[in-house]
């Protein structure tokens, strides 16, 4: 099994340290890096193992037949890594397309379910 992310996940990466720095949720950059370092690491290593469920279909701009699977973070923050999944010479892959948090994320989840 194997975990990829789509180029402008990777270049969210980058920002996500800035952002959570320069907002002030982390005092020091340094932090910052590590937690962003350690959710990216959480859905590359854990996600295969995860409970996933179906994405809204607000979620297809990201691409059709998309999955979500959530990490926590803090007692405050929870992580949604948006996915599909694809099977190749009896492989699986995770192709993850979006992140996002509950913040911004909680009302386009739940008001399907």
């Amino acid at each position: 099994m194997s975990v990829l992310f789509i180029p402008e996940i990777q270049d969210y990466y980058y920002e996500l340290e800035s952002v959570l720095f320069e907002k002030g949720y982390f005092s020091y950059k340094d932090s910052a890096d590590k937690y962003v370092e350690s959710l990216f690491l959480a859905i590359k290593n854990d996600l295969p193992r995860l409970r996933h469920r179906q994405a809204p279909e607000y979620y297809d701009k990201y691409g059709k037949g998309m999955y979500f699977a959530s990490f926590k973070k803090n007692r405050h923050t929870t992580w949604y890594a948006f996915f599909t999944k694809y099977e190749e010479n009896e492989e699986t892959f995770y192709l993850v397309r979006y992140i996002g948090n509950n913040h911004t994320e909680a009302h386009h989840l739940f008001e399907e379910v």
